[in-house]
């Protein structure tokens, strides 16, 4: 019966409930797009570092996890470690933003060959001049470019490119390390070191002696620094995160609340007729309580397929600027939120049209 009610009240406006089920799904929607954002390019900068090859990772002081600020280490540090038991090779790398979301590197390109194995190219080849750059294929794909063309939005310097490399390895953007040092006033200095170790039994020992040595640097091995790569571990970014889903639970309960109260004012004399048969007030307040559940489990679903399409659309037209991971482990979480706010907005009306006199509500037009 009640069921059947329910179902009947939102066939009656069709228009109203997809309404109402398309505004519920915004808020679940931007839930599921911030927080894939979130891990997404996370993991993409976890991908890519691995790509390196690396054993560990030999960051400056109060450096942030995401970011670098200039490039304050002396490349005699390289050498220094270079000379150090079970090193195989140490690489000095110097990192500039480009966009706050992406970086160009300044690579020792033969060095980098030999720790990671190197590029592999989808168009063109390494580099040849000292103007030259390697992209990847995100990068190329968001800005139309293709070996051989030429780059000047970069650090107002004309690049030449030389090559497409498929993607996962370093930045999106590699140049000779000497050039980016000398466009950004730090010939000498490189942002961060990478240490090859020649056996991964030798991996503590090493990463023991560098945290000996250098007692105010940030030291990882690989493992560890991609494992912290994580939205609980970035500053801010949890904090951001339940600001939205504050919001999104907002935004539920507005949009029901109005829904539902004008579907309260449209049904009065409806609700009149079932208290004159003889509904409880706990009958009537269950029907607007159903219909509100009802709507936000279409909205949660809808929220969820427009995250796929966000997630295809960021993808078609900012590749590299922006990476959304689908974390069905929300699901459920943004289901519940939604959820959450259309009760508390269904309330108020469910109460209304309960208490309503049914010789009052016959009478309405």
């Amino acid at each position: 019966m009640t069921a059947k009610l329910v179902l009947e009240n939102l066939k009656h406006k069709p228009m109203r409930s997809l309404l109402s089920v398309f505004l519920i799904a915004v808020p679940v929607t931007l839930i599921l797009c911030l927080v894939g954002l979130s891990h997404g390019m996370l993991a993409d900068s976890a991908r890519r570092a691995r790509g390196i090859g690396a054993d560990i990772i030999v960051r400056p002081p109060k450096t942030s996890m995401l970011t670098l600020s200039g490039a304050p280490i002396s490349e005699k540090l390289v050498d220094a470690i270079q000379q150090k038991p079970h090193v195989a090779l140490a690489l000095g790398m110097i990192v500039h933003p480009v966009t706050s979301v992406t970086f160009v590197s300044g690579i020792d390109l033969a060095g980098f060959n030999q720790m990671s194995g190197g590029f592999k190219y989808l168009e063109g080849g390494p580099f040849l001049g000292l103007d030259d750059i390697i992209v990847d294929e995100y990068y190329a794909q968001q800005h139309k470019l293709h070996a051989g063309d030429q780059v000047t939005d970069i650090l107002n310097h004309r690049w030449h490119v030389s090559g497409i490399a498929e993607g996962g390895k370093l930045a999106r953007l590699a140049v000779p390390m000497r050039t980016l040092q000398d466009l950004t006033g730090n010939t000498g200095k490189v942002s961060q070191i990478f240490v090859k170790v020649d056996r991964p039994a030798n991996i503590p020992a090493v990463l023991a002696e560098l945290k000996t040595i250098l007692p105010d640097y940030n030291i990882y091995t690989m493992e560890e620094f991609t494992s912290l790569l994580t939205v609980e571990n970035v500053g801010g970014l949890s904090t951001f995160i339940d600001v939205m889903v504050g919001i999104g639970v907002v935004i539920g309960f507005a949009v029901v609340l109005l829904s539902m109260y004008m579907a309260v004012l449209q049904r009065t004399r409806e609700i009149g007729i079932l208290k004159a048969l003889g509904a409880s007030r706990w009958f009537i307040l269950k029907i607007i309580l159903a219909e509100a559940v009802v709507l936000g489990l279409g909205g949660t679903v809808v929220g969820i397929g427009l995250s796929f399409a966000a997630r295809a659309l960021i993808q078609l037209l900012y590749p590299a600027s922006l990476t959304q991971a689908i974390t069905p482990e929300w699901w459920p979480i943004a289901g519940a939120i939604s959820l959450a706010g259309v009760l508390l907005g269904a309330l108020y009306p469910g109460l209304s049209a309960a208490a309503q006199d049914p010789i009052e509500a016959l009478a309405y037009e």
